[in-house]
């Protein structure tokens, strides 16, 4: 029996099958269509991609996505008030809500519980720092997911902000222990948010 398989069409499963949610079928389903369609979607799609590649970057003050050819909208916008998440993911998940109107941090990640206050550990936590005073925040809301890690990370930036005037507050517990901001439906953000309180010193 011969063997059909494409080596190209079998890679680009492979690199596809890694995008979350998607397994091998799926993936298989996605290629599919797009070698049906090479016109419309995989030359506008590769364009695309090289652009992103190319231009799109992590801007190093605040964390979020912005372009080599703009300046990223922590630099032109004010805000009193600055909410810290995780990654990306979380942000996107926070701004669904339509209840925070303020700024973002994105730190990155978090830091591993046994390293604790060590280091920031490759995170933006000192360009935080540097935010809240130079912009003379009011609040820093820490939106760090309910997880062991999670909150070595939030008392870490607690305890690194602690010389500054601003008002520290953590998401209230609507967020489950272990869980991640970024699988919240919009509810459970909503009441995390309003019912969010300060970090209890040790």
């Amino acid at each position: 029996m011969s063997d059909n398989k494409v080596k190209e069409i079998e890679d680009l499963i492979k690199i596809v099958s890694k995008l979350p949610g998607l397994g091998p079928k799926s993936a298989q389903r996605i290629v599919l269509k797009l070698i049906n369609n090479r016109e419309d979607l995989i030359k506008p799609l590769t364009n695309t991609l090289a652009q992103v590649y190319k231009n799109v970057v992590r801007c190093n003050v605040c964390g979020n996505l912005k372009s080599l050819n703009s300046n990223c909208i922590c630099s032109n916008k004010k805000y009193d008030q600055i909410c810290v998440v995780e990654n990306l993911a979380d942000m996107f998940a926070v701004q669904s809500t339509g209840i925070f109107k303020g700024s973002y941090h994105i730190l990155g990640g978090t830091l591993p519980s046994f390293e604790g206050q060590k280091s920031g550990n490759g995170l933006l936590v000192e360009s935080l720092i540097n935010r809240v005073k130079k912009n003379s925040v009011k609040e820093v809301i820490l939106a760090t997911s309910a997880s062991i890690e999670g909150e070595t990370t939030a008392h870490y930036i607690s305890d690194s902000l602690k010389d500054t005037k601003a008002k520290i507050t953590r998401l209230a517990k609507g967020v489950p222990v272990g869980g991640s901001i970024e699988h919240l439906d919009d509810g459970t953000l909503f009441s995390a948010f309003k019912n969010r309180g300060p970090i209890a010193s040790d």
